[in-house]
């Protein structure tokens, strides 16, 4: 079993960047393709983001151009890196891998 931490969230302006990170437990993370999700109030969860084991990236085409994901598994980690934040960003954070769910982490955009 893979026990996830995210963290990073807060408060950001619009056109304003954060950076989640997603901490692992275990040796074998490297193993796992990692997935970024979200949920906004009165939503459903859904997909931001995935980096496979061997590296490739691929982002929903609300984010594409504005978040990047990256793994560094010498530190069992995932980044979201997100830029050009929008209202609509607003929402929880969650990272998942191996069908493990982190407790999530709030990102609010707001003027």
């Amino acid at each position: 079993q893979v026990q996830l931490v995210e963290s990073g969230g807060g408060l950001v302006q619009p056109g304003g960047s954060l950076r989640l990170s997603c901490a692992a437990s275990g040796r074998t993370f490297s193993r796992y393709a990692v997935g970024w999700f979200r949920q906004a109030p009165g939503k459903e969860r859904e997909w931001v983001c995935t980096v496979t084991t061997s590296g490739s990236t691929h982002c929903a085409d609300s984010v594409k151009g504005r978040f990047t994901i990256s793994r560094d598994n010498t530190k069992n980690t995932v980044y979201l890196q997100m830029d050009s934040l929008k209202l609509e960003d607003t929402a929880v954070y969650y990272c998942n891998a191996a069908f493990n769910w982190g407790q999530g982490t709030q990102v609010t955009v707001s003027s």
